[in-house]
């Protein structure tokens, strides 16, 4: 089924007034996102007078860009927070350019791979102590991004984990199997 069947389709069953669940983008979209996305990175680099290359992706259904190269551990901030905003201006010049939400993932100077691997390695060191104590495990709060590497990792590790509280102080507990 092309894009437009399926848009024209949706848009029947909206105007039928059936709820819709939209359906998944195809790779084009998602490429498309990442050109849109790589293009309005470009510019605020050249505003900024940084250097750095741009790395287009598209893993787990979404668009996934890197900013490699150049001095910029700047644009990560402390904790990751300049990257999280940047990542959030790019999301809506996304939005603006294609009228659709987009997820696409953004990582600069490597900051959110290096933290995916801390963050793995401690679900890992915690999902023991859950099965070992028999208890379940509160971490401390974390970002979205964050949760979602603690709760595949858990996943994967046979064990349930779930994000309690409100932002920014939401938090992953770990329960034992």
């Amino acid at each position: 089924m092309s894009e437009e069947t399926t848009e024209v389709l949706e848009n029947e069953t909206a105007e039928a007034g059936t709820p819709t669940k939209k359906a998944p983008k195809t790779i084009a979209r998602l490429e498309e996102e990442g050109d849109i996305a790589a293009d309005y990175l470009e510019g605020l680099l050249d505003i900024a007078d940084l250097d750095g290359d741009i790395d287009i992706d598209v893993e787990n259904d979404r668009a996934s860009l890197a900013i490699v190269g150049g001095k910029l551990r700047h644009l990560v901030g402390q904790e990751g927070e300049v990257l999280d905003a940047i990542q959030e201006l790019t999301r809506l010049a996304v939005q603006t350019a294609t009228g659709d939400r987009s997820r696409l993932m953004l990582d600069i100077d490597g900051f959110r791979s290096g933290r995916r691997k801390e963050l793995t390695a401690l679900a890992e060191k915690m999902a023991e102590q859950a099965k070992t104590t028999g208890a379940s495990i509160k971490l401390d709060p974390m970002n979205a991004f964050e949760r979602k590497i603690i709760h595949d990792t858990i996943q994967t590790l046979g064990l349930s984990s779930e994000s309690d509280g409100e932002d920014p102080n939401r938090f992953v507990v770990i329960y034992p199997a």
